[in-house]
């Protein structure tokens, strides 16, 4: 609290002239250095978009008259103008009104608290306190009473700095294809009939290999055959049924790639073979896609029996089910199954760029944006967004990018038009609601911004970020480190939000703790950087640290130096010859 016990003595002497005939204020003149004024706080501060005071006068005991009215009024005076706050406006206890009454025997401390619109001038500034006596129907001014100095800005200091997101690419550099095809046997036969080779999914595998093998973004990375017997007949004979099966597609196919130039062909492993004798599982599989008279007892004998013998035996019990299996699905299981593996490597980062670029229809949707987030021009990402949202309209993230990048150029009329469209797209997307957000941020609309961003949770730390500056902006100052904190951006705000928080605590550990938020923030040259520094250092008493940082400051910048000479903040170095040869 700044405690100032202001003689007004010569005040009251003037304004004895004007009520000379009110014997009462005669003895309220000679006991008015008693009166105490008590402002809080002691420099006034600017908080969101005001600047509040708390004006508590004393007086003492058998000081004020019983027929007086008095009118104390704080005016905040300033180049340009002078703005003033509410009235306290105390009468004696003769007096017929509805005012505040103070006793003449006991006196008492009085306080009113009241804000006012915050402007420029008011960065330097004096509270003055008018009072105007009225007794008897008499009236007059006594000269004003500086009672406090103004203002504290700081919070001006806030970047607009409010975070858009731009969707992510689901670019897959390296993408693995597989073919497959399958070639049947007759019974008790490993020989590749020509009608296998000319049906169509072996004819598709072969053109697969050939299309594949002369592209030089393709690389073979091997191929896999499995060759099968059907769980009827001799184990013995399956077994070589089997082998014979998987060597006769193993060579048919290796000649075919040899055809093709398949490089790695001859690499060990290439091709991978196993033969299964009779194939078990591949009949438990056909059986329950089957529609086939009693296909539930045959599945309970696979399930019943494991030896395949017994199985085989129970199961051409069942003879008129067995015709049928005999006839359908036992053919099926007489194989070898061809599956070819590729990787198709994509462009470099480097071709990507020139081709997004110089010839953006030539490539996919992922193509592009994986390119835009390589580009670090904005202009330049912005026109490659705008190709994504024109070649693929029905993309929201094209829209929303473009958004993004037309946010970051300071175009938000073209931001706030492709951001819409991404919201017809996707209502409820959480990223294009944030970015709609920020458009609204920097117009002004800060109610539409904070429902825009409330809509928006869970799209990224950008919101909480973001809320967390219009969270400053409102003087809610724990909420909005909190909301920084849950963001994980260690920024200038961030550091500002600490310092602005000690008018609440008024706990010293925020200066520290804004400067360790700095030093880890990313743009720890920026001149604003420096001049909060600065600040911090005024704050500590560290006329050193002031001096260095607020130096640097204005190198960088030249506009800190007229800023620092109207900052309260510096206020008791303003005689420092060192300070003014800083900023003068």
């Amino acid at each position: 609290m700044k405690k100032l016990n202001v003689n007004i003595l010569a005040s009251f002497v003037f304004a004895a002239l004007v009520l000379a005939s009110c014997g009462g204020l005669d003895k309220m003149v000679k006991m008015a250095p008693q009166v105490r004024y008590e402002v809080t706080p002691k420099v006034l501060e600017m908080h969101g978009d005001s600047v509040e005071a708390t004006l508590k006068v004393t007086f003492p005991i058998k000081y004020f008259q019983k027929k007086v009215i008095l009118e104390i009024t704080p005016v905040l005076k300033y180049e340009g103008g002078e703005k003033a706050f509410k009235s306290l406006t105390l009468q004696g206890e003769a007096v017929q009104a509805n005012n505040q009454v103070v006793s003449f025997t006991s006196g008492g401390s009085y306080s009113v608290t009241s804000k006012i619109a915050f402007e420029e001038g008011m960065r330097k500034g004096t509270l003055v306190a008018r009072v105007k006596a009225t007794m008897d129907k008499k009236a007059g001014e006594l000269p004003e009473v500086k009672i406090a100095d103004g203002t504290m800005a700081t919070a001006l200091l806030l970047e607009k700095d409010a975070m858009p997101i731009a969707a992510d690419d689901k670019f897959v550099r390296i993408t693995t294809q597989s073919k497959e095809a399958t070639i049947n046997f007759v019974i008790n036969q490993a020989t590749i009939l020509g009608k296998e080779l000319k049906k169509e999914e072996v004819q598709a595998l072969q053109n697969f290999v050939a299309e594949n093998a002369a592209k030089g973004q393709v690389e073979f990375k091997g191929v896999e055959i499995s060759a099968y017997a059907s769980p009827d007949g001799p184990e013995t004979l399956n077994t070589k049924l089997s082998e014979n099966r998987m060597k006769n597609a193993e060579q048919y196919f290796a000649r075919e790639m040899k055809k093709s130039k398949v490089a790695g062909l001859e690499n060990e492993g290439f091709i991978l073979s196993k033969a299964t004798p009779e194939d078990w599982e591949g009949f438990k599989k056909l059986m329950q896609e089957s529609d086939i008279q009693d296909k539930e007892l045959i599945l309970r004998v696979l399930s019943m029996y494991s030896d395949p013998v017994v199985r085989e035996k129970e199961i051409k019990n069942i003879s008129a089910a067995y015709e049928v299996i005999a006839e359908k699905i036992l053919p099926q299981l007489r194989r070898s199954k061809l599956s070819v593996n590729i990787a198709i490597i994509g462009y470099s980062d480097s071709t990507l760029k020139v081709l997004a670029v110089n010839n953006p229809d030539t490539l996919k949707v992922e193509e592009l944006m994986y390119a835009a987030s390589l580009i670090g021009d904005m202009n330049t990402k912005m026109a490659v967004y705008q190709k994504v949202a024109t070649n693929f309209a029905d993309d929201w993230r094209g829209h929303n990018n473009l958004g993004y990048a037309y946010i970051k150029l300071g175009k938000l009329a073209e931001a706030k038009a492709a951001l819409t469209e991404a919201k017809r797209l996707d209502a409820s997307n959480t990223m294009v609601l944030n970015n709609l957000g920020v458009v609204a941020h920097m117009e002004g609309d800060l109610k539409a911004a904070q429902e825009y961003y409330d809509a928006a949770a869970g799209a990224g730390g950008q919101v909480s970020y973001n809320q967390a500056l219009l969270a400053v902006k409102k003087s809610a100052y724990e909420n909005a480190l909190n909301l920084f904190v849950s963001s994980k951006y260690n920024t200038f705000n961030f550091a500002l939000a600490k310092l602005l928080n000690y008018s609440v605590t008024k706990n010293a550990d925020a200066f520290d703790a804004a400067l360790g938020i700095i030093s880890k923030a990313e743009n720890q040259e920026a001149a604003n950087v420096y001049y909060l520094k600065a600040i911090l250092a005024a704050r500590k008493q560290d006329s050193e640290m002031l001096f260095n940082n607020l130096r640097t400051a204005i190198e960088k910048d030249g506009k800190y130096k007229a800023y620092a000479q109207n900052d309260i903040e510096f206020a008791q170095y303003a005689a420092d010859a060192t300070f003014k040869g800083i900023v003068e």
